[in-house]
């Protein structure tokens, strides 16, 4: 009976968005017409889609407005964590990337609470919850207009040198013209250094993809969305549930902000050992709690608690910095692009298909299984993720690149 709960969908809980799979279109206009122009493509599509969904008199205008704001939700993930990496000191690459993250759940905690504020306006009070993104997409059209280029794309696409140095000299003048110098001569280092599906950047490809399945394979998407169900099962009343489900947004954000701040100075590895160490004892306790049906006090919802704090301080913040990270130049939209669209894939993935199996194999089951593949996450840093702090991109290349 208790799956059976666990795996129905809770009224009124969002599920993830399957347009958010076209993500990997990102990379192409990204490499095309760079970094900066993309980007302000992406705050037009947020700006269309606020006004158009809050406004759509049917159902397909309605569809319509909706898939091309996810367009702009899986093109940033692509685009903005690779245009911080590209402009960010080595030293402080690391939080600079991270706070992408931190913005985007801050991002939701306030429409959880701009939600909870409008739902008092009448029967379509869901056309002010839609509508008020206009606002801050206005703010980030206007203020994407005031940023430089990436000096990386000046370079390396438009031949643009002294535009590039510009920017450099903005960013650190003291390493600028290193840095310029180290980028040319990164700069077709190798045949077939253009094309991501090749020889040469199989070692970045297999860390990416890899580091985006295990970040899914945890289970944080499917514990987010399912997490009032989850809660309810465990004793809790619904509103106890729906209060402890705001609860995970708030310790996500405190432990990505934590996280964030640690980055640079500790190094990604020493956060997803940490972190996987972390995942691995929590999920164990909440599959224990399912198997023995041990179910009194806040054993569970704490325990998730926990969970999160661990995945908000790893590998929550690390991703967009590793994968951002480990491409070289010619290959970063292309390699960042299925990155994400790996990452986002498996969250649909695990996400659709955690109802069936919470139904069939129990919760105890389920959990386990999550609790293995964060033991295989941490073989997976220990034996084969490198640590990229403080190092500069294409000192990075040359360390992974095949020659």
């Amino acid at each position: 009976m208790e799956s059976q709960r666990l795996g129905t969908r809770p009224d009124g809980f969002h599920r993830p968005d399957w347009h958010r799979n076209w993500l990997y279109a990102g990379g192409i206009p990204a490499e095309t017409f760079g970094r900066k122009t993309t980007l302000f493509w992406i705050a037009v599509l947020y700006l269309a889609a606020s006004i158009g969904t809050a406004l759509a008199t049917d159902w397909t205008i309605f569809l319509v407005f909706r898939f091309l704001g996810g367009l702009g939700v899986g093109a940033s993930s692509v685009a903005a964590p690779m245009y911080i990496t590209e402009i960010s000191p080595a030293k402080s690459r690391g939080r600079l990337v991270a706070l992408f993250q931190f913005n985007v759940v801050l991002g939701i905690l306030i429409a959880y609470l701009s939600n909870f504020l409008l739902q008092g306006l009448g029967a379509e009070s869901w056309r002010w919850m839609l509508g008020v993104q206009a606002l801050p997409s206005l703010i980030f059209l206007i203020a994407v207009l005031n940023i430089p280029e990436s000096p990386r794309w000046l370079l390396l696409k438009e031949g643009r040198v002294a535009e590039a140095l510009q920017v450099l000299e903005m960013i650190d003048p003291a390493t600028a013209r290193q840095t310029l110098i180290d980028i040319q001569q990164s700069n077709h280092q190798i045949e077939g250094s253009t094309r991501l599906f090749s020889i040469s950047h199989k070692t970045p490809i297999m860390l990416a993809v890899l580091f985006a399945v295990f970040n899914q394979v945890s289970g944080i998407n499917a514990i987010i969305y399912y997490a009032p169900r989850i809660f309810e099962m465990t004793g809790l009343g619904k509103s106890s549930a729906l209060l402890s489900s705001a609860g995970v947004g708030l310790v996500n954000l405190i432990f990505t902000m934590i996280s964030m701040n640690l980055i640079d100075r500790f190094g990604r590895r020493t956060l997803m050992k940490i972190g996987s160490v972390g995942l691995i004892v929590t999920l164990a306790l909440v599959a224990r709690a399912f198997y023995v049906q041990d179910f009194s006090g806040m054993t569970v919802p704490l325990l998730l608690f926990g969970y999160i704090a661990f995945f908000g301080f790893s590998q929550g913040a690390v991703i967009w910095v590793f994968i951002s990270e480990i491409f070289p130049n010619e290959v970063r939209a292309s390699g960042q692009s299925l990155g994400s669209f790996t990452h986002w894939l498996m969250a649909a993935i695990i996400t659709f298909t955690f109802p069936y199996f919470a139904e069939h194999a129990g919760g105890g089951n389920t959990f386990l299984f999550f609790t293995i593949m964060m033991v295989l996450q941490l073989l997976f840093v220990v034996r084969l993720m490198p640590e990229t702090k403080g190092t500069s991109l294409e000192q990075i290349e040359k360390t992974f690149v095949v020659h």
